[in-house]
């Protein structure tokens, strides 16, 4: 069953579940530290370092591999390992890699530091999500989900606003200081991270010696690389994932090439995106924690996706001089950039739900890895596919994109209706 506990109000669980505080300051510590490190990177790398901006492209590029392969194998080893121990020297070695970018100085040490950062980031993502599946259920997970997303947001808010400091000083000793305090606020949550209880967090080892029901050693044996339903889903919101490449590689050169909107209209765009998702996402999420509550949100998701990228092509139809015009361009612009975040919101809830409901909870950790690993390699493609459709093809590109999310979300759609009625069989 998806959905059979009884759920409690989330302000009322938070207050009476410590491993669910202690998950959601480990949240807030590691975004204060990640929103303000990644806004300095690429900048601190070409103006500080030194280096072209084609190595460092080439350098992060190489990393985003590493992550990609490191979601699948901390998935695996959360299902045999402890959990908290894994998140404990993840977050070491995140922190440590990221004062670790002071001293790159050039491509091999780049790749080095960015890999170990981003090996980090990555794995981590795959042992949380499978730390919330085990200690949670139900609705809960997918609520809890999208808290900890909302608070995500929060602290990248802050941690990017804090960023601006050292951008607006330009000195070395500022990105240093700044980036060294990034790092350390990951060694800060390795400590918090061992306050988690690891009877919530880790994999149970149940007794051999006990009776098992006849289905269990199917649950227990069962791969995520062998249940094609699940691969499927895993594509699937891989494909669909490729929005938020959307909103932040293609819709700041699309407003900057293909509209008559001043520059200066983004940054209000990206923070609509913020403000939607902290507003939203927790209260978007009801309901979703059934097949049929999946289906139904990722059916919204779809046409949600399909008017953004109308909207934002509407954008470069509206020509001309003068108040009215460029008026139009940024209302249209502003209604693209709430139907897209809500695509983001719906979406989201709805492959969060899918993910752990189809997953057996002995395998948690694996089927999260693999999960996690069509985010990491959508993300990987987005800027390509972004860019050769709505930038470099305009209208038809935008077109394009629309047909493929479409199709991912009746994709997804299909997957929650198989799966609820094989359910009430």
């Amino acid at each position: 069953m998806t959905s059979t506990i009884p759920t409690v109000p989330l302000r009322t669980l938070v207050q009476t579940d410590r491993t669910l505080r202690r998950l959601l300051t480990v949240t807030l510590v590691d975004t204060l530290g990640r929103g303000a490190f990644f806004t300095l990177t690429t900048l601190y790398l070409t103006l500080i370092v030194g280096l072209e901006p084609v190595t460092v492209g080439i350098g992060l590029t190489i990393a985003g591999a590493v992550g990609v392969a490191s979601s699948l194998t901390f998935g695996h080893l959360s299902d045999r390992v402890s959990a908290r121990k894994m998140l404990i020297v993840l977050h070491v070695v995140q922190g440590a890699a990221l004062i670790g970018y002071l001293f790159v100085r050039d491509l091999p040490t780049l790749v080095i530091v960015a890999s170990l950062v981003l090996l980090a980031q990555q794995g981590g993502g795959s042992v949380r999500s499978s730390v919330v599946g085990r200690a949670f259920r139900g609705e809960d997970r997918v609520r809890i989900r999208a808290t900890m997303r909302t608070v995500t947001n929060v602290g990248i808010g802050v941690g990017t606003a804090v960023a601006a400091v050292p951008l607006a000083l330009g000195t070395p000793f500022a990105f240093h200081l700044t980036m060294t305090i990034a790092g350390s606020l990951f060694l800060l949550s390795a400590v918090l991270v061992a306050g988690l209880d690891p009877r919530r967090v880790d994999v149970r080892r149940e007794d051999p010696d006990a009776e098992t029901p006849a289905s269990a050693p199917v649950a227990a044996v069962r791969s995520p690389y062998r249940d094609p339903r699940f691969l499927w889903l895993t594509a699937l919101m891989g494909v669909f994932g490729i929005q938020f490449g959307v909103f932040e590689i293609g819709v700041p050169l699309w407003v900057v090439a293909h509209t008559i909107a001043a520059d200066v209209v983004v940054s209000p765009l990206l923070l609509v995106n913020t403000v939607v998702v902290v507003l939203l996402q927790v209260r978007m999420s009801r309901g979703t924690g059934t097949f049929s509550g999946a289906g139904r949100a990722m059916t919204r998701a779809g046409w949600l996706m399909v008017a953004a990228c109308a909207l934002w092509a509407g954008a470069g139809w509206i020509g001309g001089e003068g108040w009215g015009p460029a008026a139009a361009v940024i209302v249209v612009l502003l209604a693209a950039a709430v139907a897209h975040s809500l695509a983001e919101i719906t979406s989201s809830a709805a492959g969060w739900s899918l993910s752990f409901d189809l997953a057996p909870q002995e395998r948690m950790g694996s089927y999260q890895g693999v999960y996690g690993t069509g985010y990491a390699v959508g993300a990987m493609i987005a800027p390509a596919v972004v860019t050769m459709t709505a930038i470099d093809l305009g209208t038809a590109g935008w077109a394009i994109l629309a047909a493929m999310f479409a199709v991912a979300a009746a994709g997804v759609v299909l997957i929650a209706r198989q799966a609820d009625a094989a359910e009430v069989r």
